[in-house]
């Protein structure tokens, strides 16, 4: 058996090829990034460097022309600006809709196209890390156990009953997260989160904020977390 893994180079999608590497072995694992107009490559170099680091197969494809008019703040060419605020803060502001760094239907594509490249691959599952931080407000959408659950059978009947999809870390919050990926022990050293691609993550978008609260609540300091001053965004 094997099985392909979204990788976004991120903690929640490294945590998910760790497991997967336990699970089947790194010859039977394959990674998948995918790129969608980001407004950087920090997320790709992650994504390399974790694949490199389990030695899975890692492919990458281009998504990037479906989401070019979708005007997200994550993309390329956007001039919207990526919120200096929490999630929960920014919840706070949109009244129960999406965030404005929710790219339109994005995992939805993603795993629409893992699908078909998985098929190919002859892999029986595909894994995904969405976690529920990131659903809870409908913050991001397809980040939930709705959507989740949706997908997996959407997959299951349009693959003829060949390939399912495994959320693991669907109802953990983010520092469960991080507290089962330090038990699996990734390498967060090497993984990225920050929305902005400077040199060093900004420490003030969303996902920085997010990303330190998970390791200060498991008791452990971010690795990617410096003194210096912080940029300015």
């Amino acid at each position: 058996m094997k099985a392909m893994v979204l990788l976004s180079g991120g903690l929640d999608s490294s945590a998910c090829l760790a497991k997967a590497v336990k699970e089947y072995g790194a010859e039977n694992v394959i990674a998948l990034s995918i790129l969608y107009g980001q407004k950087h490559e920090k997320e790709i170099e992650a994504s390399n460097k974790i694949a490199a680091y389990y030695k899975t197969e890692h492919i990458t494809i281009d998504l990037s022309m479906v989401f070019k008019f979708s005007g997200c703040s994550l993309l390329a060419g956007s001039d919207r600006e990526i919120p200096s605020e929490s999630y929960s803060e920014q919840l706070k502001k949109t009244g129960g809709s999406p965030v404005s760094t929710y790219v339109p239907f994005r995992n939805g594509l993603f795993l629409s196209s893992a699908a078909a490249v998985a098929l190919s691959k002859g892999c029986s599952k595909i894994y995904y890390g969405a976690h529920a931080d990131d659903s809870a407000g409908n913050a991001y959408p397809d980040c939930s156990p709705a959507f989740a659950a949706a997908m997996n059978e959407a997959i299951y009947q349009g693959s003829g009953f060949q390939l399912t999809l495994e959320t693991p870390f669907v109802g953990l919050t983010k520092a469960e997260v991080v507290k089962a990926g330090t038990e699996l022990k990734v390498p967060y050293e090497l993984t990225w989160s920050c929305y902005n691609g400077r040199e060093k993550p900004c420490h003030i978008c969303g996902t920085c904020r997010d990303r330190e609260e998970a390791f200060r609540k498991n008791g452990l300091t971010d690795p990617l977390l410096r003194e210096e001053k912080q940029y300015e965004i």
